[in-house]
């Protein structure tokens, strides 16, 4: 009986020390687990361009022509008349340069103006010029 303690002991040890040195030689596998060439946070990534400068639009109209095409893919592959993506890009290209305004989107402007110009005359400050405020926040809306 004495014999299988020895033994026992012994083997524990073995395995105590056999875990330390698996668990202290896979922390690089664990780090890495589930990344990969997809993933975001990778550091030989290069950042896309800043946000608003003329590469990102670039960049954002060459995805959007992409988009366009696939779908026109998928459309002729189910049997139907294929886009013009030429079309397709002026047309989304008129809806963002802000092509004027609905009726109805420009008369809803002009009264949350006319009511902030009440409520500047209460305050004792001047009123807004109605017809340049409406035009600015449209313009700042993108419509």
């Amino acid at each position: 009986m004495d014999d299988f303690g020895t033994v026992l002991i012994g083997v524990v040890l073995v395995a105590i020390v056999v875990a330390c040195l698996s668990y202290i030689g896979s922390g690089a596998i664990y780090r890495g687990l589930g990344r990969t060439g997809l993933s975001l946070d990778e550091p030989h990534l290069e950042p896309g361009p800043a946000a608003g400068s003329p590469a990102a639009h670039s960049e954002a109209q060459e995805e959007i022509r992409q988009m366009l095409e696939a779908k026109s893919d998928r459309m002729e592959a189910r049997g139907q008349a294929p886009l013009d993506i030429d079309a397709e890009m002026a047309d989304l290209a008129i809806g963002s340069t802000g092509a004027p305004a609905d009726a109805a989107l420009r008369e809803e402007v002009r009264q949350l103006v006319v009511a902030g110009n009440e409520r500047r005359m209460r305050r004792g400050e001047q009123p807004l010029d109605v017809e340049t405020e409406v035009d600015r926040q449209l313009r700042n809306l993108g419509a």
